[in-house]
């Protein structure tokens, strides 16, 4: 299942689908079907286009990263034993700093994290994440750089099994049962996060960091150019909505 529901994830990515459209609109040309082929590359020029513009990008990002406030720094939630840090993608090298070898959302979530432990004092801060056969979990690269921030061995546990967040709510069971905790992850994937944490009969409260959409400002000429950026904020997007669909239909 974690294989299949990663290949789905690919295949639904703007690139993954102009590709594809592109590749059948070839297949139809040397069958001699020309105006379905002209249809498809047309197609796939505008998935891919659309699929690339910071505008699209925003537009999608907006819903989800709007439905839960950032934590407030004045004033601090009461009851709270634990902050649980969602993984993300870890990547180390001889002498490379873990601040590089975390991606920027892991990095994003660890900082926040550990700021939200050194504002709240008496807390244990959850480094969640795994990852697959013979790659370095997310969980340890959060460890190592949140020791490295001051936070005390005592005060750290490490999940490092979990695959996605499905595991990760699972796995938050076994470490928080019934108790409140506070949940950091990027801001356009906790409405994900919160429904499946909730399913699992946690009680977590949303602390959203590293925001990517960007400000609701006036549409300029910039926002109309495909770019790399407008293209990672649509798949992060397109990413999410796969899996909140995915949770209505009961699958994780």
């Amino acid at each position: 299942m974690y294989v299949f529901k990663n290949l789905v994830d690919l295949f639904a990515m703007p690139l993954s689908m102009t590709f594809l459209i592109a590749l059948f609109a070839v297949y139809c040309r040397l069958r001699g079907w020309k105006s379905i082929a002209v249809g498809l590359i047309v197609a796939a020029g505008l998935i891919g286009y659309l699929g690339s513009m910071n505008l699209v990008g925003d537009a999608l990002l907006a819903p989800l990263e709007g439905q839960y406030p950032p934590l407030p720094e004045t004033s601090s939630p009461t009851g709270v034993e634990f902050v649980l840090v969602l993984g993300s993608g870890y990547v180390p090298r001889d002498g490379l700093p873990v601040t590089a070898a975390l991606d920027e959302d892991g990095l994003a979530r660890i900082v926040e994290g550990v700021a939200i432990v050194r504002r709240l004092g008496s807390v244990q801060l959850v480094a969640s994440g795994g990852a697959p056969p013979e790659h370095a979990t997310s969980a340890l690269g959060y460890a190592k750089l949140a020791l490295e921030l001051g936070v005390e061995s005592k005060s750290l546990i490490v999940v490092d099994t979990p695959r996605d967040t499905a595991e990760e709510a699972d796995a938050a069971v076994r470490v928080v049962g019934d108790r409140r905790f506070i949940l950091v992850t990027s801001a356009y994937h906790m409405p994900r996060a919160m429904q499946l944490m909730e399913r699992a009969g946690l009680h977590p409260i949303p602390a959203p960091t590293g925001n990517r959409g960007g400000a609701p400002l006036p549409i300029r000429w910039r926002q109309m150019i495909p770019s790399g950026s407008g293209l990672r904020k649509t798949e992060r997007a397109l990413h999410e909505y796969l899996g909140l669909v995915a949770i209505r239909m009961g699958s994780h």
